[in-house]
């Protein structure tokens, strides 16, 4: 029996858009970390950097291997397990009539995908006693940004995570997912009120949506993601500099 192997990739925009990286470290069937690469991709996004970051971890990895994924960011999970096969359906556009973002990142994936056994598992990012693979990969990532530099080696030269950017765990149950998950639409309705609001870094509220929605930039957002306001509407924080 083939055991699986455990991974962890995220990507980093320091500015949103802005210098970025994306990394993976993967690890074996117990978790244990194994190998670990990031590299540079200019100025660009933080969903560019995270997409990159699977693709990167899918090409480097056995297919014939089962992957279990482990990541942060929701709207790389929801692309490939949620809104694939409703884009591909509509001719790559989204369910308001857009061309899809990134779409060619997200059909190379689709094809690395194909006939493969991936689950992907969300882990909340920064967080005091938090996955340690994404704690890595998150390292990676960032220091790859700023950096511009690729990186990469074994168990032996693993980036060590800050521990100032951590914050205190919020006690939730990490969602996990597969790739057989049926595709939906990527709009939905607009965020209600939460009782869990907290402070952006530019010192607008945020609050994490009661329902999925999309933002002003055309790119959804999934129930429980961190939104704030952008212009009249509510959408992801880092828009909202691009709508003052």
């Amino acid at each position: 029996m083939v055991e699986r192997v455990i991974a962890a990739c995220d990507g980093a925009a320091k500015g949103n858009p802005g210098p970025a990286a994306w990394a993976y470290v993967v690890a074996d069937a117990a978790g244990v970390p194994q190998r670990w690469q990031a590299g540079p991709l200019g100025h660009s996004t933080n969903n560019v950097g995270e997409l990159t970051a699977l693709e990167q971890l899918l090409a480097s990895t056995d297919p014939a291997v089962p992957l279990e994924v482990r990541l942060d960011s929701t709207y790389t999970r929801d692309a490939v397990t949620k809104w694939l096969v409703g884009w591909k359906r509509n001719g790559w556009k989204t369910a308001a009539g857009k061309p899809v973002a990134n779409r060619e990142l997200i059909q190379h994936i689709d094809e690395l995908l194909t006939g493969r056994d991936v689950t992907f598992v969300y882990v909340p990012a920064h967080q005091v006693n938090g996955d340690p693979l994404n704690a890595i990969a998150d390292k990676a990532a960032s220091d790859a940004a700023r950096q511009q530099q690729a990186a990469g080696g074994t168990a032996a030269d693993l980036p060590e995570p800050d521990p100032a950017r951590t914050t205190p765990a919020r006690a939730a149950r990490p969602a996990s997912s597969s790739v057989s998950s049926s595709a939906g639409s990527s709009a939905g309705s607009s965020a209600g009120s939460s009782t869990a609001k907290k402070r952006s870094s530019g010192g607008s509220r945020t609050l994490a949506a009661r329902f999925p929605g999309t933002c002003p930039c055309t790119r959804s957002y999934a129930k429980g993601d961190t939104i704030t306001k952008v212009g009249s509407s509510w959408g992801h924080p880092e828009c909202a500099g691009a709508h003052a």
